[in-house]
């Protein structure tokens, strides 16, 4: 496994981040697909093995069912100091008033429940879960500086929005002297290449580190066009996420990987790894062999000529992913 800080920090994060959406029981939240406790330990100590130290959750996945079981599993396996954890805030967590968005009230109520479901007392990378119109950024900004100051939190991060939305939010932490943002966990992959445009630049031009979530695009680059799975069946966010005309990129691939006698997975990833600014794309896992090809991919070369053919297909897309949490 290969090592890299993470944007203009000093925070050592592994090539590859684990996602941890896939981990938490069927029966909570909207993820009737997610493996239960004892699918998921395996899976969590064979990415440690793996040498994966960084680890992404949220507190909406499968109704905090997630970071229970993750952090868990963490506490069993690893040296809490090693581990680079990950968690979310936005998403609505139970009915009525104040139970979702960024306000202070929210922040600072949400941040103790994933700490306790976690099982620790921080969290390395504290990520807002899209932006919350809803919500002076002033007030989103100094919360999470306050989670900071107060040891709750290592770093911030945030998650798929508009590039001036961003650039906002940054701008107000930076004009009070309040902490801002080191990482942009957003959707980046070979079918949706439109954070190229803005997103990407910004995050380079500041130093922030980008984490693509999606980076399989929920696994359509890694099997055949139109092949259903448990997951896409359920899948109402993703099924609105790619077109049919990514048809093309996808066989592009599939031609990739041939010619390399490699698994399809291997070279989506590595295209990825390729670009400048990403720091780790987020992989979900549910067999053992998604670990492994994961891994893999670190070590992966493409030449400039495969990258142009991996590329070539690619045409613009209407923007998607900044509204809900994935």
């Amino acid at each position: 496994m290969q090592y890299v800080k993470l944007g203009s920090t000093g925070l050592d994060v592994s090539r590859i981040c684990l996602g941890c959406m896939t981990y938490g029981l069927p029966d909570r939240g909207v993820h009737e697909w997610t493996l239960d406790e004892e699918a998921s330990r395996p899976l969590i100590q064979q990415a440690l093995d793996a040498g994966i130290n960084f680890f992404d959750t949220a507190n909406i996945y499968s109704d905090g069912t997630s970071e229970e079981i993750v952090g868990k599993a963490l506490r069993d396996f690893a040296d809490r100091d090693e581990i680079v954890l990950a968690t979310k805030v936005n998403g609505r967590m139970r009915p009525g008033p104040n139970g979702a968005g960024l306000s202070r009230k929210a922040i600072m109520t949400e941040i103790d429940h994933s700490l306790r479901r976690l099982g620790t007392d921080y969290v390395d990378l504290y990520q807002i879960h899209r932006y919350d119109h809803s919500t002076p950024v002033e007030e989103t900004m100094e919360a999470l500086h306050d989670l900071v100051k107060a040891g709750k939190v290592r770093y911030i991060g945030a998650s798929s929005m508009y590039a001036w939305e961003f650039s906002k939010l940054q701008y107000t932490a930076e004009r009070h002297g309040w902490t801002k943002f080191v990482s942009m966990q957003n959707h980046y992959n070979l079918l949706y290449r439109e954070e190229e445009r803005e997103m990407l630049p910004l995050c380079a031009d500041q130093g922030v580190g980008v984490l693509p979530w999606s980076p399989l695009a929920r696994g359509r680059l890694t099997r055949d066009w139109g092949t259903v799975t448990e997951r896409s069946a359920n899948d109402n966010f993703g099924s609105r996420l790619y077109l049919e005309s990514d048809r093309s990129i996808a066989e592009a691939v599939t031609r990739v990987a041939n010619d390399r006698g490699v698994p399809r997975a291997q070279v989506a990833l590595a295209w990825l790894l390729h670009q400048d600014t990403v720091a780790a794309p987020i992989v979900g896992a549910a067999k053992q062999h998604h670990i492994e090809d994961a891994a893999a991919a670190v070590e992966l070369e493409l030449s400039d000529q495969e990258i142009e053919e991996l590329e070539q297909p690619y045409t613009p897309h209407a923007i998607s992913g900044h509204g809900g949490a994935r």
